[in-house]
């Protein structure tokens, strides 16, 4: 018998609508989910960083160009403080009462944080399923998430974008056992 991977990924090259399509399954599904997204925060139109928001109301930012943390990705300074205060915090408080973890996204700023990769870690081992985000690259870190074989990755790209919404749901609604 095959166990299902509980953990469901999606990727994709950035601005695809990765999370805009985990926005839209979560809001096509009647559970209580816990974790956190990520958006971009935009000054005039110009992207200036990103916003991380958990979905019960704590938000900080994660990254943006004025900031001088000690961690740069790109022109942006990571904020590990508010990474760790906002997601870390939010995917903890999802282990303990939430039937689905949404981790959206893991990926190059957000592996600046050690706990946050141990959180990320103790989220994937839990017996809680996850919907998340992973960036499309190579990473030590990013790579041994994509190999657990509790893991299924599903790319997103233009030509399946619209049609994912229902079968990822379907997919969540059946690791939930509903």
């Amino acid at each position: 018998m095959t166990t299902l991977r509980k953990n469901l990924f999606v990727t994709g090259r950035p601005g695809i609508g990765k999370t805009t399509l985990i926005e839209r399954v979560l809001g096509a599904l009647d559970i209580d989910a816990g974790g956190f997204y990520t958006k971009e925060l935009l000054d005039e139109g110009r992207r200036v960083g990103f916003s991380i928001v958990g979905l019960h109301g704590d938000s900080g930012v994660l990254a943006h160009v004025d900031y001088e943390g000690s961690f740069r990705v790109g022109k942006y300074g990571v904020n590990c403080e508010d990474l760790e205060r906002v997601g870390v915090r939010a995917i903890d408080k999802a282990l303990e009462h939430s039937k689905l973890i949404v981790m959206d996204e893991i990926g190059r700023m957000e592996l600046c944080s050690p706990a946050f990769r141990e959180a990320v870690g103790r989220a994937l081992s839990s017996p809680t399923p996850v919907l998340g985000t992973i960036q499309d690259r190579a990473n030590a870190f990013l790579d041994s998430v994509r190999a657990r074989p509790d893991v299924e990755v599903v790319r997103v790209h233009a030509g399946n974008r619209e049609c994912l919404v229902p079968v990822l749901r379907d997919r969540v609604q059946e690791l939930l056992g509903e």
